[in-house]
């Protein structure tokens, strides 16, 4: 009986109503964002009106992000709005099978990455705020559940198409999302706050206000902001050092299962052992690893070795970054912290280094692999002055 005891809190508790939730949003994410470029260009969009249309859309998450989470604090209603965001996403998300042509493909695109913009910084506001408050589960366990749900989601939406094509990632997408704002009906709200932000933006200026935010935000932004280029260009780089397509699939794949694992086990472990500052080192020292590997080799066998230190540069990053939020962001502005430091923080840094990405390997081919080695040493420092007191909450 001892031994379930355990086991059983943790299902009588939200997790199995975030994971349900995680599951469904990560599912929508994975079914959508790699064949989405495909299906604008079924649609009559040139490659140059493509980047157009995915450019504006990653303008309108940097600038919609913020603004639903101040709105989600200020009337502390963040699975209301969260609820609200998924349902829109869904229904918008059919309006991609009415539209032909460049400017109806725009305006959705653009429409679409606004209803999508915090769904999962607030997915993960509300999911913190339970695991801190019931004790009975780690938010690392349903964050690795949302990774597998996009996994899967991409692979099935892989069959999906074979089989219904390039249509049937809308139509698959637009109902996750629509299953995503159900599922949001099934966690419990965030806890009551005092003190709600103004309808200004105070809040993000107390926000930015906070040195081990503005410090983990920037440690973040050159970390997670490095693999622009390995997103971008390694894949090119190994089709163009004859690698195959299943070798490239067998190293992509041990990528996101390494996520999976840091996620739901090594990370909160490594996590409760080293402290915030030593784990986002430690994630900075794997990025410099990594980054160095990809700049000097193709050998498939030390790709392989070196494809599961993502697990550390993103997902114990990661979860450094939820762990020191918890410890150092009033309840009150927990949505506007996620949402800032997801869509302002990362979005802005992502967008320029793919861009910056795009020149560098243009230029310097595997030698711009330096630089995002480079950029993760930069982390360091920062890093380790990420000890902060709790504050009063």
């Amino acid at each position: 009986m001892e031994t379930t005891t355990p086991r059983r809190r943790v299902l009588s508790g939200s997790f199995p109503a975030f994971v349900l939730l995680q599951g469904a949003l990560y599912a929508a994410y994975g079914t959508v964002s790699p064949f989405l470029p495909s299906f604008l260009g079924e649609r009559g969009l040139s490659p140059g009106e493509i980047g157009i249309a995915l450019a504006a859309g990653t303008l309108m998450r940097i600038a919609a992000g913020p603004i639903t989470g101040h709105v989600a604090d200020r009337y502390a209603a963040t699975r209301g709005v969260l609820g609200i965001a998924a349902a829109a996403s869904g229904l918008i998300a059919f309006a991609y099978l009415a539209g032909v042509g460049f400017w109806p493909m725009l305006v959705v695109s653009v429409l679409h990455a606004g209803a999508t913009a915090a769904l999962a910084p607030l997915a993960d506001a509300l999911a913190l705020a339970a695991a801190e408050r019931e004790g009975t589960f780690s938010y690392g366990w349903v964050r690795g559940a949302g990774s597998a749900a996009f996994v899967l989601g991409t692979l099935v939406s892989g069959l999906l198409i074979g089989w219904a094509g390039l249509a049937s990632i809308v139509v698959s997408c637009g109902l996750l999302f629509l299953l995503t704002a159900a599922a949001t009906a099934c966690v419990p709200r965030a806890p009551a706050r005092t003190g709600l932000p103004s309808l200004g933006f105070g809040g993000l200026r107390e926000l930015l206000a906070l040195a081990p935010f503005r410090r983990m935000s920037v440690v973040a932004a050159l970390i997670i902001g490095s693999h622009a280029l390995n997103d971008g260009f390694a894949v090119i780089r190994w089709r163009e050092a004859g690698i195959g397509p299943g070798a490239i699939s067998l190293l992509w794949s041990e990528a996101v299962a390494s996520e999976v694992v840091v996620f739901v086990l090594v990370g909160p472990w490594l996590l409760a052992r080293l402290g915030t500052a030593r784990a986002a080192m430690l994630a900075a020292g794997m990025g410099v690893l990594r980054w160095s590997v990809m700049a000097t080799t193709v050998s498939v066998p030390v790709l392989a070795m070196v494809q599961p230190t993502h697990g550390f540069t993103f997902a114990l990053l990661h979860l450094t970054a939820m762990h020191l939020f918890a410890g150092v962001v009033p309840e009150r502005l927990a949505a506007s912290a996620q949402t800032l430091y997801g869509n302002l923080g990362l979005g802005v840094a992502s967008a320029a280094l793919t861009a910056m990405g795009g020149l560098l390997y243009g230029a310097f081919g595997a030698g711009a692999f330096w630089v995002m080695a480079a950029l993760c040493a930069l982390a360091l420092p920062f890093a380790r002055r990420l000890h902060a007191k709790p504050v009063l909450r």
